[in-house]
């Protein structure tokens, strides 16, 4: 009996040391190997590995695409108080995940990625007035993001991209920003306005030149023969309608004779 338990306990033992000599590397995951504690120069990449059972330990890091949200409260060039609210995409460098775990540890998020959002940021947003942060929304965005990757490419992290979702200001710039439009919208107004009473007053005094030319046309086109052909058309109009009863009388000193 006491040889089978010991059997067992050999097969037992070597099974274990069998699982234990071996480790996975999901995807989307690197393993830092652990020896004794210090941290090993070689990286493990996807799939399955030797290792020295407990001597050897294999931490899996996850090198895939990470999403970090953040809000800042921050002031402008203009001393304007603006909360941004910012999206980050990164992830962590495959090749050199070992360093970044030596240097700072699994809790690279709370020690690097969020204190370098808040500083790349404010740095940032200092450097312009609160009308330019809405303005020039997508240069201040992309200087957001150089400032950013280099702070993260520092502990062997990648920045992939950035949105900057939000600007947000106190209740009385935005209530000063409202005013501005509407003053300029009015002011718009008035402008159009004023242009179209211009050009409504151009096109009376250009109907008005008009006819003025064509009355002075027209007076310089009669003549005295004009006038006498206009009388003569007049009188041919009227024997036309003449019915040949001649009458009683005319105008004038001499009456004719009734000759009936």
């Amino acid at each position: 009996m006491s040889r089978s338990i010991i059997g067992l306990i050999v097969v037992v033992a070597i099974v274990l040391l069998g699982f234990q000599s071996y480790t996975i590397v999901e995807a989307g995951h690197r393993g830092i190997v652990l020896q004794l504690g210090a941290v090993q120069p070689q990286v493990l990449e996807e799939g399955l590995h030797f290792r020295i059972p407990f001597i050897q330990k294999v931490i899996p890091v996850e090198i895939r695409v990470q999403k970090a949200e953040s809000s800042q409260v921050s002031a402008s060039r203009d001393l304007q108080t603006v909360t941004t609210t910012l999206a980050v995409n990164y992830h962590l460098d495959g090749v050199a995940v070992n360093n970044l775990y030596r240097t700072v540890g699994m809790e690279y998020k709370a020690r690097v990625v969020d204190p370098a959002i808040s500083e790349a940021l404010k740095g940032i947003t200092a450097q312009y007035t609160a009308e330019d942060l809405i303005a020039k929304r997508s240069e201040v965005s992309a200087k957001v993001k150089d400032a950013l990757a280099s702070k993260l490419g520092l502990y062997n992290m990648v920045l992939d991209e950035i949105n900057i979702t939000e600007f947000k200001f106190s209740e009385e710039f935005d209530r000063a920003i409202e005013q501005k439009q509407i003053a300029e919208q009015q002011a718009l107004k008035s402008k159009l306005d004023l242009e179209r009473i211009k050009i409504e007053k151009e096109q009376e005094i250009t109907r008005a030149q008009a006819q003025a030319e064509a009355l002075r046309l027209q007076k310089q086109e009669v003549t005295a023969e004009l006038i006498k052909l206009r009388e003569i058309e007049a009188q041919l109009k009227a024997i036309e309608k003449w019915n040949g009863a001649l009458p009683n009388v005319t105008g004038g000193a001499t009456p004719f004779i009734n000759v009936k």
